[in-house]
Order: C-alpha cells, then structure tokens, then sequence
C-alpha cells in the first residue's frame, strides 16, 4: 500500500503509520537555520540519552475527526520525554499511549505569529496540556514563555539576563547573537556540534601550550637545578682549597716554631758553652 498524505485521508480509519507530515516548509532560511540550530543543539546536548523524540516541522495527529477537518497542527518544534527515539513520519497521538509533547517552540513569521501567540498557544494548554510554550521571532527577536497553570499558560520570569528556564529541558532559553539558544543553570552556551569539535580544538590546543610550557618551565628548572648544583661543586672545591692552604699554613707555622724551637735551643747550649770556658 503506497503511503498517502494526510489531506488525502478523508472518512476512512487511517493506518497511523500512514500519516505523512503535512507542514509546509519554513517561512525563510532564516527561520530554517533557527530550528536546526535547536535541534542540533539539543541532540548534541543529551547524545547519550535514547529516551525522548524531536519533532521539526512535523504534524501532530490528536484526533481522528481533525482528520476529517483537514485541521492539521505541527508545531515547529516539539519534545516529547520519555519515549523512544527513532525517525517518525509524524507524531500520532493514538500511537503514542496518548503522549502529547512536553515542551512546544514556535519560530513567528508574519503569516503565523497571530496564530502562534492566541490559537495555537490554547491549543496547546487545554488540548495538548503541554507544560511549557515559548516562541521566538528570528526576525524581531520577540521572545516569551509560558508554563502551564490549570489548562492555562502563565509567563515565564526572565532572568537578569532575559533568559527564560525551562523545567522540562533543564536549562535556559535566551537570545545569542541574535538566535534563540540553550544554556545551562550555570549559563554557559550549549554548542552544536561544530562549536564543540571547535571548543575541542581549542582546549587541546590549549592543553599542548599548557605541556609546552610546564615542559620548558621543568627544563628551566632542571638548568637552574644544574646550575646550582655547579655552583655548590665550585663552592665546595674552593672550601676544600681554602682548608688545604690552611693546612698548609699551619704546617709552615708548626715548621717555622719547631726550627725557633730548635735554634733557641741551640743559642742556650750555646751560650751554656761559652760559660763554660769563661768567655761571657
């Protein structure tokens, strides 16, 4: 059976495995570019999880009679946590144990923005009861959020920054050179891929200079070291002459006593002598 596109389904029951996205495509590159750097963002962030689904651009099917109406809504991009994650035509809410998304973001653009701040936003809290709203003009940079409060979204509190936290990703959301982005509690800016394998680069270019430099600092320190230790030789070769000509010293000092000894000696027997024959 060859797959059909949602506008083509009408009365009958559909296979859900069957129902193809039915979005158009993006307002502009603009805001193209703006959703894949979420969701690239987003996957690079929780690599190593397998347990949640992101949906781009992609119908959401809740209910078999918004079949009949034609009445397709996809968000531009929606979380669901909890799940499996691999590829979906689209995201069938009767398929799904009835998982509705858990975080929505819609990109604004003139022909949606009415619709995304008053329809859809209602849509997604009585309907959808999804606990968290936040859409972003990549043209206008207008941004806000909203968390679920009895079937009704209440606004998200900037922070000082104007960065708005979402419970469901456990991070923030803010504006960055002028794209919507990610950052943690500790607000640093999750990175796409590129940024990371390019903040990789850095860090071990970093890390090369850092050994680079403690090798050249423990080579400094060997030459010091060595240098010391020279000196110290020299320092101890002269203390050792120093001693010897001490030595030295005293040596003639003992020879030249011992010969006064001697020619005292002498002069007294001398003299003792001469005494002796009585020559004064």
């Amino acid at each position: 059976m060859t797959a059909i596109t949602a506008r083509e389904l009408e009365m009958q029951m559909p296979d859900a495995r069957k129902l193809l996205s039915d979005e158009p495509e993006m307002e502009s590159s603009l805001h193209y570019m703006q959703l894949l750097l979420l969701v690239t963002c987003l996957e690079w962030a929780w690599q190593e999880r397998d347990d949640f689904f992101i949906g781009a651009n992609l119908t959401i099917y809740f209910s078999r009679q918004q079949l009949k109406n034609h009445d397709f809504r996809g968000p531009d991009l929606f979380l669901v946590k909890n799940t499996t994650r691999e590829p979906r035509n689209s995201w069938v809410v009767w398929e799904e144990d009835g998982r509705y998304p858990d975080l929505i973001i819609e990109l604004l653009s003139d022909s949606t923005a009415n619709t995304d701040r008053t329809l859809k936003r209602d849509l997604y809290a009585e309907r959808f009861h999804t606990p968290e709203y936040f859409y972003f003009s990549p043209d206008t940079l207008e941004f806000a959020g909203f968390r679920l409060d009895f079937n009704k979204y209440r606004p998200i509190v900037a922070n000082d920054r104007g960065w708005l936290w979402s419970e469901t990703l456990g991070f923030f959301l803010g504006i960055h050179n002028r794209q919507l982005r990610y950052f943690s509690l500790e607000g640093a800016l999750l990175p796409t891929p590129q940024e990371a394998a390019k903040n990789e680069i850095l860090e071990a270019n970093q890390a090369r200079q850092i050994a680079e430099q403690a090798r050249q600092t423990a080579n400094q320190a060997r030459q010091i070291a060595e240098q010391a230790r020279q000196t110290a030789e020299q320092e101890r070769q002269t203390a050792e002459q120093e001693r010897q000509i001490a030595n030295q010293a005293r040596q003639i000092a003992e020879q030249e006593r011992q010969i006064a000894e001697q020619a005292k000696a002498e002069l007294q027997e001398l003299k003792a002598k001469m005494r002796s024959l009585g020559i004064e």
